[in-house]
């Protein structure tokens, strides 16, 4: 008898893979690692002889071509890691089962609660086995209800020769929720010519659009001296980065936006009298947008420092990601394949944007074009994360049909 996707799912999810941005190394931590040889592993198991893990900290395996037509490599591809945000040590799923509405009081901190309110997508769950933390961790669906999904529906192609389909390649990166989830990712050696990255929210949804992503980095310099001759004198660098801050336009913040509209989010704040540092994130699905945006931005430093003559700063802006739909409208059959999956699993399909990135956006500009199918998850980053066990038998679906969908259309 083989795995189901929950059970694959409550099998990764106590697995600590979260990242860390101020390590230099990639993985940037070595216990992403530890899911990356259990999925290997499992793999093999499957049948997938050329299964590894390399030094890196992917996981990449093909299932072989059982079709007579040349289909298209196409790769399926989730992350490991879990999200700094919060914690993901001693992870404890918990699972309500058929679901009958109302919030969900999460058993670890009472303070958490999964609330309809802020959750309105609990309203479609009535009946579903809905799984959660004891809401002291994350629950870490982003991104392993995506590699169980993968996992699940690569095993069912393996079991069943008569679902024909192309030659498919899985990858499972590191370090995706830290911006560097395909820095060495080796597109030769993966042999795909399109990609799908499971990693999205709700039943149904596909997305090919994403934001355009900068990080700025702001250094200032200020002007130290003993406070008990500072009159006149001292020109505090930590004041200086709190006015910039504080002038930020509150209507172009992640709490004030929604939809296509695009934000600045400060995202650090380190500093002494003589020096402070401040980190931001920009966003805009359109790099025009993006472009307004930090224009915006260094023109408040400039009003700010007018009042500190004597001190300086310096503004960096640091490309991270691209819209991938720019990519994507040149090769219409990838969503548009998807689409028909997700029709013929029972779903009627929605086709939206993502208010953040994905590894499918960098893929996608490396020359892997890599729309985003759903996952199932909802309230990443927290400690009230969720996600149906029923909707996770529809990605698992969407994925079979899709491999079908693709070889059927060669």
């Amino acid at each position: 008898m083989t795995d189901t996707v929950l059970d694959r799912f409550l099998r990764y999810v106590v697995i600590d893979t979260q990242s860390d941005a101020a390590s230099s190394t990639q993985p940037s931590t070595v216990k992403q690692k530890d899911l990356g040889r259990l999925l290997v592993d499992e793999l093999l198991t499957i049948g997938l002889s050329d299964a590894h893990l390399d030094e890196h900290g992917y996981v990449s395996a093909t299932i072989p071509s059982n079709s007579d037509k040349t289909v298209p490599v196409i790769c399926f591809c989730s992350h490991m890691d879990t999200a700094p945000d919060f914690t993901g040590t001693n992870v404890k799923p918990r699972i309500v089962r058929d679901y009958r509405g109302g919030d969900i009081q999460l058993a670890g901190d009472k303070k958490q609660v999964i609330r309809v309110s802020e959750n309105p997508a609990l309203n479609d769950q009535i009946g579903h086995d809905i799984v959660t933390t004891d809401g002291t961790t994350l629950l870490g669906a982003d991104d392993k209800a995506g590699i169980a999904e993968i996992m699940t529906a690569a095993e069912i192609l393996m079991d069943n020769p008569d679902i024909k389909h192309g030659t498919i390649k899985l990858l499972f990166t590191p370090d995706e929720e830290i911006g560097r989830g395909v820095d060495k990712v080796d597109l030769t050696k993966l042999g795909a010519q399109f990609a799908y990255t499971m990693d999205g929210e709700s039943a149904g949804h596909i997305e090919d659009e994403t934001f355009s992503a900068d990080g700025v980095e702001i250094a200032i310099e200020g002007v130290a001296i003993h406070p008990g001759f500072a009159k006149g004198k001292m020109e505090n660098a930590i004041k200086i980065a709190g006015a910039i801050i504080d002038r930020l336009p509150k209507n172009v913040a992640p709490e004030t936006t929604e939809g296509r509209e695009g934000f600045i989010h400060p995202t650090g704040l380190a500093g002494s009298m003589e020096k402070a540092a401040i980190s931001l994130i920009v966003r805009d699905f359109e790099d025009a947008g993006l472009t307004d945006k930090e224009s915006r931005l260094e023109a408040l430093v400039q009003e700010v420092m007018a009042d500190y003559p004597g001190s300086s700063y310096t503004f960096t802006v640091k490309p991270q990601y691209r819209n991938m739909k720019i990519v994507l409208d040149r090769h219409p059959q990838v969503a548009e394949n998807a689409i028909e999956a997700i029709r013929r699993a029972g779903m009627s399909p929605v086709r939206g944007s993502i208010r953040g990135g994905t590894d499918g956006s960098r893929l996608s500009f490396m020359g892997l074009p890599c729309p985003n199918i759903f996952a199932g998850g909802h309230a990443f980053h927290s400690p009230r994360e969720w996600i149906s066990r029923q909707d996770m038998d529809k990605a698992v679906a969407t994925l079979v049909k899709l491999a079908k969908v693709w070889e059927e259309r060669a």
